[in-house]
C-alpha cells in the first residue's frame, strides 16, 4: 500500500437489516450489452471484474489484487491552502486533466448540525453564497502519481452539496439537496439550486461559482447529467412525501454551452431562462405512476415531458405542484452521468412504506433522448441480509460510466458498503469494499486518462486515489 495511508484503526460495522428477495438482473444495450435475467443468484465474489478483493492490512479499503490506493485528504486532520482543516463529509467529485495529473472537485455535504459534520467550508470573500450555510466545494489538485499538491474552497456558503456533475465544457455543477428557506436554520437566503464551479482556479471563481443557477429549479436536488449535443440538462430529485421527480432543462433558442454561459444567463434574470420539465412515462399507451414498477430489466417507457409551473417553489414544492397521473416519481433518485448518448440515473431503493408499488434495493436507468425512452438496465433486488458479503448489493447511489466498459456504482445501502462494478456483458462484481466502518462511497469518477479512480468515504471523510490495471472487467 502506499505510504500515504493512514494507519486507521479497523472498526466493525455495525449492521441494520433490510429484508425480502435476493436478485440481480442487468439488461443490454448500451455500456451493458448482455442480459442476467432477475431472480438469479448472485455471481460468487471475485469470478469476475477484476478478480477476488484482497483484505487490506491497514483495515481501511479492500482492493482485488495489483490494486492500491492513496489517501489524498480525510476532514479535519488535512489542511486547506489557507490553514483552515478540509470539511466534513464529501460527496460527489468531478474530475479534470491537469497535465499528467488532475483536479478533483469535491462536493461537501455540510448542513447545519456542526455535531455530525463539524468542519464546515470557510466562509471566503467572493465565493460565499450565504455566510449562514455551512457547505460548498473544495478542489485538490493532483499530482501524476496521486500525491495530493494542493487544496482551497472553490465555492462556500451553499447547504448539503450532495451530487452534480461535469459538463461538456469542463466545470462541475454542484446542486444543494435541500430546499431549505431564507430564515430555516440561520439561512439569509432560500436554497436548493445548482452552482457552477471552475475546477482552473480559485480566483477563476471569485465572483461567479456564488451564482445560483435558478432557472433549473429550486428543490432537493441530487445529481446532473448535460447532453454535450444539445446542452439539455437532466436531473435527479431525493425527496419524498411525495417522491421525487426526474427533471430535463431545454436551453433557450440560440443558447451555446461553454465556461460561463450557465453564469451568464442566470446573472441577466433568467430565472425563467429555458424550459423546465418533469418526465412522465407510459407503457403501451398506460400511464406509469412510479418508476418501481419496473421488475424486469429490459422494460422501456415512451418518455413525455411537462413544464414545471412554478420553478422557483415559491408557494409548495415543485413536485407537489403536480397532481396524480400527471408525472412519474421515484423513491431515492440519485446519481446521474451522461455516456452512451444518454443519461444514466439511478433510484436507490423502494418500499412499499414510502408508496412505491414494488420494492428492489436499487435500479439503474437510461433515458435516450433520441428514441425519448427511459430503460431500465440493472436492477437489483431486496437484500436478503446487507450484513455479510456474499455479492449481494444494495442502495446504489452515485455511478460513473467507466472508460474501460462497464458501470461503477456507489454502494449506499445497510451493512457492508462497496464499490459495485458491472461489467460490459452485465455482470455486479465488488471492486472495493469499506473496511473501516459502515459509512457510504460517494462520486467516483476517473481520471481523464482512466488511470485513476477518484472516491470519498463520507466518513470520517477521506478522498483516495485508486490505482491499479484498469483493463476492460472480466466477464
Amino acid at each position: 500500500m502506499s505510504s500515504a495511508v493512514d494507519r486507521l484503526a479497523l472498526n466493525r460495522r455495525g449492521f441494520l437489516g433490510r429484508t425480502a428477495l435476493a436478485g440481480v438482473g442487468i439488461a443490454f444495450a448500451g455500456s451493458l450489452d448482455a442480459l442476467v435475467r432477475p431472480g438469479t443468484a448472485a455471481a460468487a465474489p471475485g469470478a469476475i471484474g477484476y478478480g477476488p478483493l484482497v483484505p487490506d492490512p491497514h483495515g481501511l479499503l479492500a482492493l482485488p489484487i495489483g490494486f492500491s490506493y492513496t489517501v489524498l485528504a480525510k476532514s479535519g486532520e488535512t489542511l486547506l491552502d489557507d490553514g483552515n482543516p478540509v470539511p466534513s463529509s464529501p460527496d460527489a467529485l468531478g474530475v479534470f486533466a491537469r497535465g499528467g495529473g488532475a483536479t478533483v472537485v469535491s462536493n461537501h455535504e455540510v448542513g447545519d448540525d456542526a455535531s455530525e459534520e463539524p468542519f464546515a467550508v470557510p466562509v471566503v470573500d467572493g465565493l460565499t453564497y450565504d455566510p449562514g450555510a455551512r457547505g460548498g466545494t473544495t478542489t485538490i489538485l493532483v499530482s501524476p502519481n496521486s500525491q495530493r499538491e494542493g487544496q482551497y474552497v472553490s465555492l462556500a456558503g451553499t447547504v448539503d452539496n450532495c451530487a452534480g456533475g461535469v459538463t461538456p465544457w469542463g466545470t462541475w455543477l454542484t446542486c444543494e439537496e435541500t430546499d431549505d428557506r431564507a430564515g430555516d436554520n440561520g439561512l439569509t437566503v432560500d436554497h436548493g439550486y445548482v452552482f457552477e464551479v471552475d475546477p482552473a482556479s480559485q480566483e477563476a471563481n471569485i465572483g461567479t461559482s456564488p451564482i445560483p443557477l435558478t432557472f433549473l429549479g429550486r428543490f432537493e436536488h441530487e445529481a446532473v447529467a448535460v447532453d454535450p449535443g444539445t446542452s439539455a440538462i437532466y436531473l435527479t430529485e431525493d425527496a419524498d412525501e411525495p417522491n421525487g421527480l426526474f427533471y430535463r432543462w431545454v436551453p433557450p433558442q440560440g443558447f451555446v454551452g461553454r465556461n460561463g454561459a450557465l453564469r451568464e444567463l442566470a446573472s441577466d434574470g433568467g430565472d425563467a431562462a429555458g424550459a423546465l420539465q418533469a418526465m412522465r412515462c407510459f407503457q403501451d399507451g398506460a400511464f406509469v405512476a412510479d418508476l418501481s414498477q419496473a421488475t424486469e430489466p429490459g422494460t422501456r417507457y415512451a418518455v413525455q415531458w411537462v413544464d414545471v409551473p412554478d420553478r422557483n417553489a415559491n408557494d409548495e414544492p415543485i413536485r407537489e405542484q403536480f397532481g396524480n397521473g400527471e408525472v412519474t416519481r421515484s423513491r431515492k433518485l440519485e446519481g446521474a452521468w451522461w455516456g452512451d448518448g444518454g443519461a444514466y440515473f439511478v433510484a436507490s431503493y423502494a418500499r412499499h412504506d414510502d408508496g412505491s408499488v414494488a420494492e428492489h434495493d436499487g435500479q439503474v436507468w437510461f433515458y435516450d433522448p433520441a428514441s425519448e425512452t427511459a430503460e431500465l438496465k440493472v436492477l437489483f433486488g431486496v437484500n436478503p441480509d446487507p450484513s455479510v458479503d456474499t455479492g449481494n448489493y444494495d442502495g446504489p447511489d452515485n455511478i460513473t460510466v467507466s472508460p474501460h466498459g462497464g458501470l461503477v456504482l456507489a454502494e449506499d445501502g445497510d451493512g457492508v458498503s462497496h464499490l459495485i462494478g458491472v461489467t460490459p456483458s452485465g455482470e455486479p462484481f465488488s471492486l472495493a469494499r469499506n473496511e473501516l466502518n459502515d459509512s457510504e462511497f460517494c462520486g467516483p469518477a476517473f481520471s481523464a486518462d482512466g488511470r485513476t479512480l477518484f472516491v470519498n468515504i463520507q466518513t470520517p471523510g477521506l478522498t483516495l486515489a485508486i490505482n491499479g490495471p484498469w483493463i476492460r472487467p472480466i466477464g
